[in-house]
């Protein structure tokens, strides 16, 4: 059973490697479509936008792997089966419950590598991307890691750490200059409720005033828990700027979710994220274990007719687990029971149609 073990997981490496290279180039290109339409805006040019769509590539691949999973599932054991193959292997005692284990060990090594990619790959290149265009598509917007995003108009330095979903800016300096360019105020806060295109409110803010009188120069300091600042940001620049929680390591969406927490602020959006990478996980399983029984049918349905319907069912869930996920956020459900609902669901009739094959 070695053998046959090592050929079936042969396969099926082989059937997800082409589900790859078919469904990663189809979705960039979706992507790059996408990014042509701000060619020309600022400094954006089309090589920025093959390029962000490049970075953009281990997000989609983490995206779409329960669909490769599933692909290449039904692929590889269809095309057994349609070979005969897996007629014989079920003739020397192989069960649909053994035939799982192997596409299911080839998931839990799909799962590894994309657990790195998610939090060593994927979040670091995507951020870049983010950088890439907001810096072409708003000239005076820089982004740098660890230095957060610098942008200026005729009087004023903005430098922030992040700005968050939720208009929520944190690490805020403002530095204001005189008529003559000298630096007249330095304000920092620790957070920014951004209120609307002109009003932000600032929180836990330190405000040093620099002033000279007779050739003597002094700095005054001054705290408050709140100040009201009017701000040159227009809403598109900070909605270019914003990171969203899927572009953020396992690491930062827990530190982000704990800042919010501690500042009195909801952070669903980031708990929600860290509960769907997990989940993600077992749905990748859910597919798979999905695709086993298919290959049960009638061989004469042939295998085109296998990916299609898995294909139909595959979309399916991957939309029933969008709606129920952003549910979730909207109805204040429960965030681990939105996040595993659908894979759960969808591994236990897997699992009863699977028993009542055999």
């Amino acid at each position: 059973m070695k053998t046959a073990s090592r050929y079936i997981a042969k396969q099926i490496v082989m059937a997800m490697t082409i589900a790859t290279l078919v469904l990663l180039p189809l979705f960039s290109f979706f992507d790059l479509l996408d990014q042509l339409d701000d060619v020309g805006r600022g400094t954006y040019q089309t090589r920025d936008a093959f390029l962000y769509v490049a970075m953009l590539m281990p997000r989609r691949f983490i995206q779409i792997a329960p669909f490769i999973a599933l692909l290449g599932t039904v692929g590889a054991l269809g095309k057994l089966a349609i070979n005969l193959e897996l007629v014989t292997l079920r003739v020397a005692g192989l069960s649909p419950a053994q035939l799982s284990i192997v596409p299911v060990g080839i998931g839990v090594v799909l799962i590894l590598i994309i657990a790195v990619m998610e939090q060593f790959i994927a979040p670091q290149l995507q951020q870049k991307a983010i950088a890439l265009r907001a810096t072409a598509l708003e000239k005076t917007a820089e982004l740098g890691k660890g230095l957060g995003i610098w942008t200026r108009d005729e009087h004023n330095i903005l430098r922030i750490g992040e700005i968050l979903p939720g208009n929520i800016a944190i690490d805020v300096e403002i530095m204001h200059f005189n008529e003559q360019g000298l630096l007249a105020t330095h304000t920092y806060a620790k957070f920014a409720d951004i209120l609307n295109d002109e009003l932000w409110r600032l929180n836990d803010v330190t405000v040093r005033t620099f002033t000279e009188k007779n050739k003597e120069k002094n700095i005054a300091l001054t705290t408050a828990s709140t100040v009201e600042w009017q701000s040159f940001l227009k809403a598109e620049d900070i909605a270019t700027l914003t990171k969203p929680p899927e572009s953020l390591s396992p690491v930062e969406l827990i530190r982000h979710a704990e800042f919010l927490q501690t500042t009195g602020q909801k952070a669903d959006a980031y708990l929600m994220a860290i509960w769907r990478k997990i989940s993600s996980a077992l749905m990748i399983i859910a597919m798979i274990l999905l695709g086993i029984p298919f290959i049960f049918g009638s061989v004469r349905e042939g295998l085109g007719g296998k990916l299609t319907l898995a294909t139909i069912i595959g979309v399916g869930v991957y939309l029933l687990d969008q709606i129920i996920a952003n549910a979730g956020l909207l109805l204040h459900l429960n965030l681990v029971l939105t996040s595993f609902l659908p894979s759960l669901t969808l591994i236990t009739l897997t699992i009863l149609w699977l028993r009542r094959i055999h």
